[in-house]
């Protein structure tokens, strides 16, 4: 084919390349087509951070395939390439380097993937304090959906070597922990009842089945820290993966403290007394 189309007039020639790679363009644009309408059927089924990761995977390997069949069609194309990068160890070893964090990175997402320490929809905490709500995931980052419209684009090899937190880890629901402080003279029954009723008032929370064999209920608080000011109660509300977590946050949030302020349960917080010494009785 390259034979016959370097044996044209020049004129001809030039329209040959071009409607060579039209159909090429158009042929890897087909393919990508197909390849998203399979993966979105799949993904109709059955969900999950794989099928997003090899449906991208697929979309490079097209494009990069059309690239390599369409120079293979110009002359002198290979000779070039073999003089650079054969001929030339310091574009080489440039260009090892510059790939290497490409490389790394793919390989963490086909890690990630494969063990699936977190799924799509998934709200999860990294060690360095970035929480989000996984949204997706290509050969190169993960997308966390920040509050409203912020996203959160994170390397794979980056988060693949961080410790995650996973509030959803092997379950069909999302939760998320919630911290409240209380005074140290607080009656600790009075203020876990308050604090559970809060959550059970909510129309997001949604009770869980413990252990097997039990009863499904809300998860109860727990007294977990004495803070130098404050005692802590935490508290793990369940709700549908479908629901953002900062609107469950902020509703039991608000219903919380309208239970502890209704109970008479103090809720502390830092304060300073300026003491002038100058000033005299």
């Amino acid at each position: 084919m390259r034979t016959l189309i370097n044996n044209l007039e020049l004129p001809w020639r030039i329209l040959a390349y071009i409607g060579v790679v039209a159909v090429i363009a158009f042929i890897a644009w087909v393919a990508m087509r197909i390849n998203k309408y399979v993966f979105r059927r799949i993904q109709k089924r059955r969900r999950g951070l794989q099928l997003v990761f090899f449906e991208r995977v697929n979309a490079v390997i097209i494009v990069i395939a059309a690239f390599v069949i369409t120079v293979s069609f110009f002359s002198g194309f290979a000779a070039i390439w073999q003089t650079l990068l054969g001929g030339t160890a310091i574009i080489s070893a440039v260009l090892a380097f510059a790939a290497q964090d490409v490389i790394k990175d793919v390989l963490a997402g086909l890690m990630i993937s494969i063990h699936k320490p977190f799924e799509i929809g998934d709200r999860i905490v990294l060690n360095d304090g970035t929480a989000g709500t996984v949204e997706g995931m290509n050969v190169r980052h993960v997308v966390l959906i920040g509050v409203d419209t912020q996203r959160i684009v994170i390397p794979n090899s980056v988060i693949n070597a961080q410790k995650i937190v996973n509030f959803s880890y092997g379950r069909q629901d999302k939760s998320v922990q919630l911290k409240y402080a209380v005074g140290y003279d607080t009656d600790m029954e009075k203020a876990k009842s308050a604090i559970a009723a809060a959550v059970e008032s909510s129309g997001y929370s949604k009770p869980i089945k413990r252990k097997h064999g039990e009863k499904t209920a809300y998860t109860p608080p727990y007294f977990l820290e004495f803070a130098d000011s404050a005692l802590i109660l935490a508290v793990t509300v369940y709700f549908d993966k479908g629901v953002r977590s900062e609107d469950v946050i902020d509703d039991v949030n608000v219903r919380v403290r309208e239970a502890l302020v209704a109970a008479g349960i103090e809720i502390p917080y830092n304060y300073v007394n300026v003491v002038d010494a100058g000033k005299k009785d």
